[in-house]
């Protein structure tokens, strides 16, 4: 098992991560615990799948639990479960001092983070992410929300989790696109700060998707380790954090312009956000036309998602798009705000980009064209 500690002065927390460690769930939360019992919520796939695990992994270390599950899928972070969950919660009898358990993917964890914020004003919850892009990403840094008919996570708090175990041996479970769909926040660690990282990828990411052990301990903690670092120095968000953001204004744009739906992933709309974000980056000359090319060929040659005529059904327009970002929250003074780079594993944060060019850009994707 890898620790990887998140520097918060009196709410740090870390994040445990390897195999077996659902069966370990128990031990590892037996010392947060005031009295010996947890609230879970999760989702029905995961609860299907791996509730019986955990809920006799608890019992064996002596903690009752209750649980609720909800829908699964993106539509499922909205006010209507965000009131279903904590009002459970609430008939629960969940205290101030208990533990709320976190049991799926991105929206579980999001979404459950968000109802134990607002709940008796906030109470702990503990994160045990069942996907790759919740391992990696959404699990760690506090970051709690759901979307709303105007955009994606424009409400929500800052709550950090007082522990995050990320089993490894769940991924073996997941559908091939969900994998995938994670890895597109894998390869974003890379090119937003490691270029060595992103190296490694470019060689040993099939070894990663086909379920080599070390390689995919190799790839969350080192994810976990450069998200946890941008946390521990940022917080809120308030300068480097936004780096992690990289493809996430596309992205965000796409999903909203989908629906929310299974037309598109999260994580294939980080994995295109990048090649747009470096396709863009390129136009304003900020790094050279073979770093977009070494972007898409390696999405590529991992099985994922990299254009927009890769989603399917109808689009909207360029200028439709760009009125979607303009809900993103990464928003400043009605400013749009791009994550750019000089190159593979230098980004920065980027303001006043030219509308001209953040349209020419989509409109060469949108006419099916590779971006320059």
């Amino acid at each position: 098992m890898n620790r990887v500690a998140v520097d918060l002065g009196d709410r740090s927390y870390e994040v445990r991560i390897g195999p077996g460690l659902i069966a370990r769930a128990g031990e590892e939360i037996a010392p947060l615990l005031r009295r010996p019992r947890v609230a879970i919520v999760t989702e029905e796939t995961v609860a299907a799948r791996h509730l019986p695990a955990l809920t006799a992994a608890l019992q064996a270390a002596g903690i009752a639990s209750a649980a609720l599950a909800l829908p699964p899928g993106e539509g499922t972070k909205n006010w209507e479960n965000l009131a279903r969950c904590t009002e459970w919660l609430l008939e629960q009898k969940v205290e101030r001092r208990d533990v709320v358990l976190a049991f799926g993917g991105g929206v579980i964890g999001d979404l459950v983070g968000f109802s134990a914020a607002i709940l008796r004003r906030g109470v702990r919850f503990v994160q045990l992410p069942t996907t790759l892009l919740a391992q990696v990403d959404s699990s760690v840094g506090g970051k709690t929300g759901i979307n709303t008919a105007q955009g994606k996570n424009l409400v929500g708090a800052f709550h950090q989790p007082s522990l995050v175990l990320a089993d490894i041996s769940v991924l073996d479970t997941l559908p091939d696109r969900d994998f995938l769909s994670g890895y597109g926040e894998v390869v974003k660690y890379g090119l937003l700060g490691d270029a060595a990282f992103f190296g490694w990828l470019e060689r040993d990411g099939p070894a990663i998707r086909a379920g080599d052990p070390a390689a995919r301990l190799r790839a969350v903690t080192r994810s976990v380790e450069m998200k946890a670092g941008i946390v521990s120095r940022d917080e809120t968000e308030e300068g480097e954090r936004a780096l992690l953001n990289l493809g996430h204004t596309f992205c965000h744009a796409l999903e909203k312009a989908t629906g929310y739906s299974d037309r598109l992933l999260h994580g294939e709309g980080v994995a295109i956000g990048c090649t747009l974000a470096f396709a863009l980056s390129a136009r304003l000359g900020l790094c050279s036309q073979e770093e977009p090319s070494r972007v898409r060929a390696h999405l590529a040659a991992m099985g994922m998602k990299v254009d927009l005529a890769d989603i399917p059904g109808d689009l909207p327009g360029a200028e439709a798009l760009i009125a979607l970002m303009g809900q993103d929250k990464k928003v400043v003074d009605g400013r749009l705000r791009f994550i750019l780079a000089r190159g593979i594993g230098r980004a920065f944060v980027a303001e006043d980009v030219p509308t001209e060019a953040v349209r020419a850009v989509l409109d060469d994707a949108l006419s099916g064209r590779r971006p320059t």
